[in-house]
């Protein structure tokens, strides 16, 4: 038996937004330039007939979601390809319900035969396109449906995650581990959720591994457009505390001069922490282990910096079901890649990951049913960037601000692409600038995720596609 305040949806809108970075980002073995943010609005209407639209936005990212040996140009027109089919499917979802049902029931039920049916016709046994390119192509649709219910009910998105708006408590989405002392029966989301939102969240600086540290490393190419290029500039600026440092995770060496150069730098600074992300192209624990200890034996001070290392070992948990207890050991070690869904979640913690990193990327149902999952088996939590300008990063940060990280959020489309969010930063300009290393997120106010779209002065290309039911 549903609820009087179920929606289904009716239409939606597929924008692309290209967008130039200001200088390069390096992902593992690719360097990203520019990327196409992909922005939905989806219109919803409940029993009695009342509408509302909502919003969505992900960059899609290529070369974070799908490392492969084709071309940045085929990988990008697949997933733009599979986005556009994904439109016509989200404009029509007929069985009503509360956003986080019809999100995992997309999910579970309709996305995976989508996939396979777009990689048999489309891809002809080419590199099929990955379930994480699935999920990213997924989340505008499935974040806009969230802001739609809220703004129908005159409600912020996360004051809906209550058993007076959801249909299904937990245990009808989440398993607990084999014996762990959990249920999920009579749980709701709003129970793993804080009970007052963060105002204000410490910002994480993405130290990328083609970054100038200092004026030493500057070739004189640098972008001359008033913002900073170095580091130490940065830090200066924003008044940084936290620093994720990019590694290769295939020179040991390098990343470890890389690690205590930045480490230098930040405590010259004043720079209170420091994370390392080995960009997923590490095999063994041993890589890890090694550049940890050397740490901790020749810069104890350093070491003691580092809160938590993120994701060193390749994507597919299943295909690469490492025992990672040892790095676990030295440091808190969190899923990022891997963590496409709650039960990847679990497999992690089986293999001895002790942390998620949660980004809205994968849809906005899958980050909320996954922060349930870890929080009630004590992992603790972190919300990752996708360099989300724009509307992208207002459900980012809100995630942060009620899932309770271990310290911030990571944000940095300031970094490299800050001219593209200028008219949603002249609404919110606490989200898209960082001042003493913070991000602040008052202005979010109103019904679904706080948008204020009627104040942004946007101007949209003309829609990729539209499609009703």
């Amino acid at each position: 038996m549903g609820k009087a305040t179920d929606i289904r949806t009716v239409s939606t809108t597929l924008y692309f937004l290209p967008v130039q970075t200001r200088v390069p980002l390096k992902f593992g073995a690719e360097t990203l330039t520019s990327v196409t943010c992909a922005r939905a609005r989806v219109t919803v209407a409940d029993s009695a007939g009342r509408t509302a639209e909502g919003w969505g936005e992900t960059p899609l990212s290529v070369q974070w979601v799908w490392p492969g040996a084709l071309s940045f140009a085929e990988r990008h027109a697949a997933l733009r390809n599979f986005s556009l089919q994904l439109a016509e499917l989200w404009s029509s979802i007929r069985l009503p319900g509360h956003p986080l049902e019809i999100g995992y029931d997309f999910q579970q039920t309709v996305l995976p035969g989508i996939l396979a049916g777009y990689n048999r016709r489309q891809r002809g046994g080419r590199e099929p396109v990955p379930w994480l390119a699935a999920l990213l192509c997924c989340a505008p649709f499935d974040l806009a449906v969230h802001d739609a219910y809220g703004r129908l009910h005159g409600r912020p998105v996360y004051e809906t995650y209550g058993p007076e708006f959801v249909n299904r408590d937990l245990a009808g989405f989440l398993q607990p581990a084999t014996g762990a002392r959990v249920s999920f029966k009579g749980k709701f989301p709003k129970d793993f959720l804080l009970c007052k939102p963060l105002a204000h969240l410490r910002a994480w600086h993405l130290v990328g591994g083609l970054d100038p540290l200092d004026a030493s490393e500057l070739n004189g190419g640098e972008p001359r457009d008033g913002y900073p290029v170095t580091l130490e500039e940065w830090i200066e600026r924003d008044g940084l505390k936290c620093l994720k440092v990019k590694l290769r995770g295939n020179d040991a060496d390098w990343d470890y001069r890389r690690l205590v150069k930045v480490g230098h730098i930040a405590m010259k600074r004043e720079v209170d922490w420091l994370s390392a992300d080995f960009n997923c192209t590490v095999q063994a624990p041993e890589y890890v282990n090694v550049i940890l200890d050397r740490l901790r034996d020749e810069h104890p001070r350093l070491y003691g910096m580092i809160l938590y290392v993120e994701q060193p070992f390749p994507y597919e948990l299943e295909q690469h079901p490492i025992d990672v207890r040892s790095v676990a050991a030295r440091k808190p070690l969190f899923l990022d890649e891997s963590a496409h869904d709650w039960t990847q979640v679990r497999l992690g913690r089986e293999l001895g990951w002790t942390g998620v990193a949660l980004k809205t990327c994968k849809t906005q149902t899958g980050a909320v049913l996954s922060a349930c999952w870890a929080r009630a088996h004590g992992m603790t939590l972190m919300v990752q960037d996708l360099t989300n300008p724009m509307l992208a990063q207002i459900p980012h940060v809100l995630l942060a601000a009620h899932t309770g990280t271990i310290m911030g959020v990571e944000t940095n489309a300031m970094q490299f692409y800050p001219a593209a969010s200028q008219p949603e930063a002249a609404v919110h300009p606490g989200l898209y600038q960082r001042r003493n290393g913070q991000v602040e997120l008052a202005s979010l106010r109103g019904a679904g995720f706080g948008y204020r779209v009627e104040e942004i002065q946007r101007v949209l290309p003309e829609p990729a596609v539209t499609c009703e039911a």
